[in-house]
């Protein structure tokens, strides 16, 4: 038999438009303009236009009324599209219709940064030879016969952009005979792989470190140093790799000038033939600052980087079309499901153009906030006045979420006099020096780093001397803890450190 009940549960749900605000505060201001793009490629009720915004300006709004502002957006709730569909006479357009709303600055967004497409320098296409183009030159001039050529194009697809070829010969057998119908050898395979192996750069289709140095290696002049460097690599590679010179210099009873030597033509070999290639073809990346700080006269000023924020507005034609709804027959079906979906893209418009004011109001007030909390570092650009500080730090200042935080936090910059700085570089944990007094960990990094450089490297320091310096400069921290700050700055053990 079975028995009904009824529960009350409560549930926390995101609405569509606290969802798309989320993802907005991750975009940095560097691919703002290519997601406005895309919006409006997909809602025609969007468009870009060049009215004066009538809102206070995110510098003159206090930090309070930002908090607000934020808080209420967060917690709004919109209306249930599907109760505007059980009456045809309950759709109200009076809001979309408004006498003059073409100058409505509740629904308009500008940056007087903008730049028009017009204005644009036009984009000028790289013509520089790839690196497999590049290749494929010299195996055109190798007057090889058909299935050879086949083969050869073969190989060269699966070199790898930095040179090596990783993939073994029984799988480009295999891939041969499937993909491209040609039964062929490993035997075969592998004495076209030597031709190509004599390709520029030297050392091209190598499948590891050691063979690629050895076939550039083997290109050099011959001379007594360049054949014990070939014997190194042979037969004392690992050693070589982990910086094991003295049993090196036993086993091949070796002379320090001579081991020297031998280390100076070794290092000097190209680990990654293609990448002349690579650094060419592949695009820059330049980094395009999401906040300035302008120091005037000693006050510390932040700004937003608004260039691309283009101006934007609901389409004054979509609203011209619910006008001529209003004066229409309202019982004709077809208008009515027109109607809707003009409604539906507005809606959608105006979510958006909010959504892009929340974003940026809401990344002023953070920035405002770590601004207060470093402003000594921002005066300065000493690292040492970093103060500690967590993302729980900068929640409790704004009173927003540590989620929200961490999405305005993460990939924006800051431009300031002395650099431009990733947000997440002023954020640091804290510990105390043997005084009681609270550092932070960015500072301790520093220190421990200027004491690497500046070591003997015939003889570096190891992590328990490291940990020894650190606590007579009065920080009280373990080996382990400085084993960790070394590998976070990516500099290897003291071994691994030592040069002859």
């Amino acid at each position: 038999m079975q028995r009904l009940s009824q529960q009350q549960r409560l549930q926390q749900k995101l609405s569509p438009q606290q969802i798309q605000l989320m993802k907005l505060l991750q975009v940095p201001t560097a691919n703002l303009e290519e997601r406005i793009k895309e919006e409006i490629e997909e809602n025609p009720a969007l468009e870009l236009g060049n009215e004066d915004n009538e809102d206070k300006s995110l510098e003159e709004k206090t930090v309070e009324e930002i908090s607000s502002e934020f808080e209420q957006n967060e917690n709004e709730d919109y209306i249930n599209e599907s109760e505007e569909h059980d009456e045809f006479d309950q759709i109200d357009i009076s809001e979309y219709v408004k006498e003059g709303d073409d100058e409505d600055a509740d629904y308009n967004f500008q940056s007087d940064a903008y730049q028009a497409d017009d204005d644009k320098p036009g984009y000028q296409p790289s013509l520089e030879t790839s690196f497999y183009e590049h290749l494929m030159a010299q195996a055109n001039m190798l007057n090889l016969d058909e299935r050879s050529a086949k083969v050869a194009e073969f190989i060269i697809g699966s070199i790898e952009e930095d040179g090596y070829l990783r993939r073994d010969l029984p799988s480009i057998v295999d891939d041969l005979a499937f993909r491209q119908n040609l039964q062929t050898t490993e035997e075969e395979v592998r004495n076209i792989l030597k031709l190509i192996q004599e390709f520029e750069p030297t050392g091209v289709g190598a499948t590891d470190l050691r063979s690629c140095l050895l076939l550039q290696l083997r290109k050099k002049e011959t001379s007594a140093i360049v054949l014990y460097a070939i014997k190194v690599i042979e037969k004392f590679f690992d050693e070589f790799t982990k910086k094991h010179y003295e049993k090196i210099q036993r086993a091949m009873s070796l002379s320090d000038d001579d081991l020297r030597e031998i280390i100076q033509v070794i290092v000097k070999l190209n680990p990654k033939p293609g990448a002349l290639f690579e650094s060419k073809n592949k695009t820059q990346n330049y980094v395009i600052p999401d906040f300035i700080i302008l120091n005037i006269d000693g006050n510390l000023e932040a700004h937003l980087n608004q260039k691309n924020a283009p101006d934007l507005r609901v389409s004054s034609s979509f609203r011209e079309m619910l006008k001529d709804y209003d004066k229409g027959d309202k019982s004709d079906a077809r208008q009515k499901e027109a109607v809707m979906f003009i409604k539906q893209k507005i809606d959608s418009a105006k979510w958006f153009i909010d959504a892009v004011k929340q974003r940026q109001q809401t990344l002023m007030l953070t920035m405002t906030r770590i601004l207060h909390i470093q402003e000594d570092f921002f005066l300065t650009g000493d690292e040492s006045n970093l103060k500690p500080m967590i993302l729980k730090d900068i929640s409790d200042r704004t009173g927003l979420d540590i989620s929200t935080v961490s999405r305005v936090v993460n990939s924006k910059y800051v431009q300031t006099e002395f650099g431009t700085f990733i947000l997440k570089y002023f954020f640091s944990e804290s510990m105390q020096t043997d005084s009681g007094e609270e550092v932070s960990t960015r500072e301790v990094k520093t220190y421990l780093n200027e004491m690497i450089q500046q070591e003997d490297k015939k003889q570096p320091l190891s992590d328990e001397k490291l940990t020894d310096l650190l606590n007579e400069k009065g920080y009280n921290i373990a080996r382990r803890t400085v084993a960790k700050y070394r590998e976070q700055l990516n500099i290897p053990v003291a071994r691994l450190r030592k040069e002859i």
